[in-house]
């Protein structure tokens, strides 16, 4: 029997101008309504054209993804009362970030004093999924071992090709303007908890952290949680494609615990390894190579993912998410968020196209 693989879900949004499509500051106006509906579901974030939203902890996908759907409906709709509009991309097409309002939080100005135009600049929209564990030990365990299918996940949710109304030629240039910041990107491998928690108490002790959170790895043990925080994602356009890579975190993390169960393991690839196939993912998404490092050498991407999804296909019943799992072919077959973006740019060479695009898809399936 698998462990109890709860789920929560975290989404940032974009609040745009309706005439413009520029990013706008709502003035905190959106969340402050929102409150007295989703209580501490949704929070302000960095920037003041950021929204913020949170499930509660979710048994199963299903619940998960009622909730996600029931939060963008609702900010979407108090949004729009307000006169904003509301999307769904891991950056802006073309707002610049200079021209952005940081929200008035001394937290928020004691990291912009700190890392000065690194913070600024992080105007950035991204996807958390935390899995449910039975106890930080086991999250560590499974955090090793899931750092090499990262990339393979990451690869279907990119979806920031653009950025200061430029193609960057990324899939996913949202991680590279995050990769500004200290401590991000693939974790090191930690041979117990004790190790990873004598890691972060050097960090407080020599005053490069004044608290756990500010490690932001792609993938974590959460430092208040019993959770494995997946946190490398960009946001999707859409639910279906949240749902579904939430799905896949948890079906990777109890096929990893099944294993374990089974006195079996995973290998463990170098860091490095995998921040090869991190950067692939993050320049070409699914219509790249990945490196299968078993067999030391390139595969396609899309490869590559058809064998995560017979990795897990042992544990997604059990889990009651084959329904979402089975959507990662609509991925493969339809493209990521960044290859719509990208064709619809192609079709149009227009971004106020692109954000319309973004912006009517952000209720589907919701």
């Amino acid at each position: 029997m698998l462990n109890n693989f709860t789920l929560g879900i975290e989404e940032e949004y974009m609040v745009m101008d309706p005439q413009t499509r520029e990013l706008r500051s709502h003035e905190q106006k959106i969340v402050e309504q929102a409150h007295r509906v989703l209580r501490d579901k949704v929070k302000a974030e960095f920037h003041q054209a950021v929204v913020e939203v949170g499930t509660q902890i979710c048994a199963n996908i299903d619940e998960a993804c009622e909730d996600v759907s029931m939060l963008r409906r609702t900010i979407a709709g108090i949004a729009g009362e307000l006169g904003y509009s509301i999307g769904a991309s891991g950056t802006h097409p073309f707002s610049k970030w200079q021209l952005q309002h940081i929200t008035d939080n001394p937290r928020y100005f004691e990291i912009v004093n700190e890392m000065q135009d690194a913070a600024r600049s992080n105007l950035i929209f991204g996807l958390h999924v935390h899995v449910g564990m039975e106890n930080r030990e086991m999250a560590l365990h499974i955090a090793n071992s899931v750092r090499y299918f990262l990339p393979h996940v990451f690869a279907l949710s990119t979806n920031s090709p653009f950025w200061e109304g430029r193609n960057t030629g990324f899939k996913s240039y949202r991680t590279k303007v995050f990769d500004k910041f200290p401590r991000t990107g693939i974790p090191d491998y930690f041979a117990s908890i004790e190790e990873y928690d004598r890691y972060i108490q050097l960090l407080v002790k020599t005053n490069c952290i004044d608290n756990p959170k500010k490690v932001w790895w792609d993938l974590r043990v959460h430092p208040y949680f019993n959770t494995v925080e997946f946190r490398i994602c960009d946001v999707p356009l859409t639910v279906m494609e949240t749902c579904t890579l939430a799905a896949l975190f948890q079906a990777v993390c109890a096929k990893i615990y099944k294993l374990r169960m089974q006195n079996l393991n995973f290998i463990i690839y170098n860091r490095a390894l995998v921040n090869e196939n991190k950067w692939r993912a993050s320049r070409y998404g699914i219509d790249g190579n990945l490196i299968d490092f078993g067999k030391e050498q390139e595969v396609n991407a899309r490869a590559l993912i058809h064998e995560l999804l017979d990795f897990v296909d042992d544990v997604v019943d059990e889990l009651g998410s084959r329904h979402y799992i089975k959507r990662t072919l609509d991925i493969l077959n339809n493209g990521t968020g960044a290859d719509q973006q990208l064709k619809v740019y192609e079709d149009t060479q227009d971004l106020v196209s692109v954000t319309d695009f973004v912006i009517n898809r952000f209720l589907k399936d919701c």
